[in-house]
């Protein structure tokens, strides 16, 4: 597999991908059965690194560390990966599913409130016919005591996801992924957060230009507002202050490695 291009995003690698590049990525690592772990990364992720020095490495040494938010994507640019583009998470569970039925993939939900992955489940199962969506697991809002833990590892290995679809919150969900790839019978695993309730029909989506003006945060905000204030209101003007040292060379940031895909 051909090694994909990192932008160095106040010391985190961000792949230099756009939603083809990362389903061509994602299809041949199942069919490899390389075993890796993707994390949906935007502006709130990149602040979570700058004060957590593991997370910032988990983020640099997945298989994928997908561009999520515009903010992700104009620092590809100015870095010269012209063709790069938002991968959000949601659109890219979509684009997975899509090529699913013909591929043979087998899909597993771990995370979301009680009875939102089953939700999640017949609504895609809906939408598209003959998918194979193996299970899910509700997990309790802390850590798996042992019992849970054997008992996820035993559903897991009976049912063989190619895909297990995490959708927790950051960075819990990339501290999940990390922890139990290594232990579950799968090859990838995803940490897409709010698609869950997304698809599940839960929470609605801002517009598309929105989306694309870089917004999305806004819509969001105005939305659950007491969840998502300080996310939104202390670690934006943060970042902007951050990038703009790192452009002008007041702050330099150590390039990551670039150990996802192809390597």
């Amino acid at each position: 597999m051909q090694s994909i291009p990192r932008v160095n995003v106040l010391g985190c690698g961000i792949s230099a991908i756009n939603l083809q590049t990362a389903e061509s990525a994602v299809l041949e690592a199942l069919r490899e059965k390389r075993k890796g772990y993707v994390t949906v990364t935007g502006v709130h992720g990149v602040s979570e690194a700058q004060q957590d020095a593991e997370f910032k490495r988990i983020l640099n040494e997945s298989f994928l560390t997908t561009p999520d938010g515009m903010p992700m994507v104009w620092c590809g640019w100015k870095a010269g990966h012209k063709s790069m583009d938002r991968v959000y998470g949601p659109d890219l569970m979509l684009k997975i599913f899509e090529r699913s039925v013909e591929h043979g993939i087998r899909h597993f939900f771990y995370g979301g409130k009680e009875g939102v992955a089953d939700t999640l489940k017949s609504k895609l199962e809906e939408r598209f016919l003959g998918v194979q969506i193996v299970g899910a697991y509700c997990p309790p809002f802390r850590e798996l005591n042992d019992g849970e833990r054997a008992d996820l590892q035993q559903r897991v290995a009976k049912l063989k996801p190619d895909i297990i679809w995490v959708g927790l919150s950051t960075p819990k969900q990339e501290r999940f992924m990390v922890k139990y790839l290594p232990i579950l019978d799968t090859t990838l695993m995803f940490g897409v957060g709010a698609a869950f309730d997304f698809h599940a029909g839960l929470v609605p989506q801002a517009p598309r230009w929105m989306q694309r003006a870089g917004i999305e945060w806004f819509y969001r905000l105005t939305k659950e507002p007491k969840r998502l204030w300080k996310r939104y209101m202390v670690n934006n003007p943060l970042f902007v202050m951050r990038i703009l040292g790192q452009w002008t060379g007041l702050k330099r940031y150590p390039e990551p490695a670039t150990l996802g895909a192809g390597e």
